[in-house]
């Protein structure tokens, strides 16, 4: 299939399963979506075992694995959903919580990175190199998913802002770490650095020069978008800083999700209101809202059908689920010790830790990571039990993190 083939079909199986939901199911979007691609592959699935001649399943998987699922979500939507969620973060709102976003997407998914890495060695008898591979693409938040569950949510402003902004960044570092971790676990078969000794390198390369080329390429658009008072172009000049923002720093090898988050920010704050008017501010929110609603609703169809590309077994699933508990187990450690560690500084709500917890979902990006990871011996038991992870995440979490939050978020509000 061509690629103008592939991307029609995956537009309109969105739209059909997102009328589905909206009809029968009633759920949040891309999660209805999720829900319904996931029933229509168990259906094609359970088909083909009461009719294997008809030879369905092999049909829809040829489809399935002839998209290249991590390449399309890495190197060309993650750029426009980052910029777009990071558009709607103000940095004044996030200014008020910096010490616990910069603490729990550096220190957090550190910690998540080592407990869930050691613990998978410890379930499944991978190496540890290997495993804190599978810790690295576990441990970041899907910002695309979070993004998705806080629009439903209702939550509190400092709530939203603590989940929305550490979301966006612990994406980045947790993507460089994956990098580095990589690099050291399967030296002659990643492309971006090999062993120990280019690790810290890679990191500071990646990480800062992605924050570099991101606030550069933002405030140099910001000078260009003051000079102009047209909307449609306007758009269209928000649009290239996303696209060509994101594509160059993939050719400079420095971090493409922190590019795009330190850009949106920029743009969305500064930009909009001194370079702006209030036209062109409605038409660039309106703008980036629907290509978020619509990438997010092609992103949860396409989740939804890589259960065809993933090779389950009964060990590879008992090992998913178990590392379910292990995510949730890690994820606790990185919003709890920074949480503390800050306590004595300042308050926050009696809520904080369980809601973050529970919030922090895992999305396509950690299935993306595990589908990019090199050929090994240990790269089907990453991959299933990643899937497994991340479809109980976004299904159990994201439908039961706003009753939680509503429940435990009662108390007055402290920043």
């Amino acid at each position: 299939m061509t690629f103008l083939q592939i991307t029609s079909l995956l537009i309109v199986m969105a739209a059909a399963f997102g009328a589905l939901n909206y009809f029968f199911l009633k759920l949040p979007s891309a999660i209805g979506i999720l829900i319904v691609a996931l029933l229509a592959s168990v259906g094609v699935m359970g088909l083909d075992l009461l009719m294997p001649g008809l030879g369905m399943a092999d049909q829809v998987r040829t489809v399935v694995t002839g998209i290249d699922f991590s390449e399309a979500l890495l190197e060309g939507m993650l750029g426009l959903l980052l910029f777009a969620g990071a558009l709607h973060v103000k940095l004044s709102d996030l200014k008020d919580q910096w010490r616990l976003v910069v603490l729990m997407a550096t220190m957090g998914v550190g910690l998540s990175t080592a407990i869930a890495g050691v613990g998978f060695s410890w379930i499944t008898g991978t190496p540890l190199l290997v495993a804190l591979v599978f810790g690295a693409l576990i441990s970041p938040t899907d910002p695309v998913a979070v993004l998705g569950v806080l629009r439903e949510a209702n939550l509190k402003k400092s709530m939203e802002t603590k989940i929305a902004g550490e979301s966006l960044f612990n994406d980045g570092v947790g993507y460089v770490v994956f990098l580095v971790l990589v690099g050291i676990a399967f030296p002659s078969g990643d492309d971006h650095g090999s062993g120990l000794s280019g690790a810290v390198t890679l990191f500071f390369q990646e990480a800062v020069g992605g924050a570099a080329l991101g606030l550069g390429l933002g405030y140099l658009t910001f000078k260009v978008l003051k000079r102009i008072n047209d909307y449609s172009l306007e758009v269209l000049i928000t649009l290239a800083l996303a696209f060509g923002g994101y594509e160059l720093a993939v050719y400079l090898h420095v971090s493409a999700p922190i590019m795009a988050v330190c850009a949106g920010l920029l743009i969305g704050d500064i930009g909009t209101q001194h370079a702006m008017s209030d036209k062109t501010q409605d038409y660039v929110h309106a703008f980036w809202t629907l290509i978020d609603e619509i990438l997010n609703a092609v992103l949860f169809l396409m989740i939804g059908f890589e259960v065809f590309a993933v090779a389950f077994s009964i060990d590879a699933v008992i090992a998913g689920v178990l590392s379910i508990g292990l995510a949730l187990l890690a994820r606790l450690a990185a919003v709890a010790v920074p949480v503390l560690l800050l306590k004595p500084f300042r308050e926050f709500s009696a809520g904080v830790i369980p809601i973050m917890t529970w919030g922090g979902l895992k999305g396509g990006i950690s299935v993306a990571l595990a589908l990019s990871l090199p050929e090994s011996d240990w790269k089907a038991g990453i991959l299933t039990a990643t899937y497994v992870v991340v479809i109980f995440s976004i299904i159990v979490q994201g439908l039961t993190v706003a009753p939680l939050a509503k429940r435990l978020g009662r108390e007055p509000e402290l920043m």
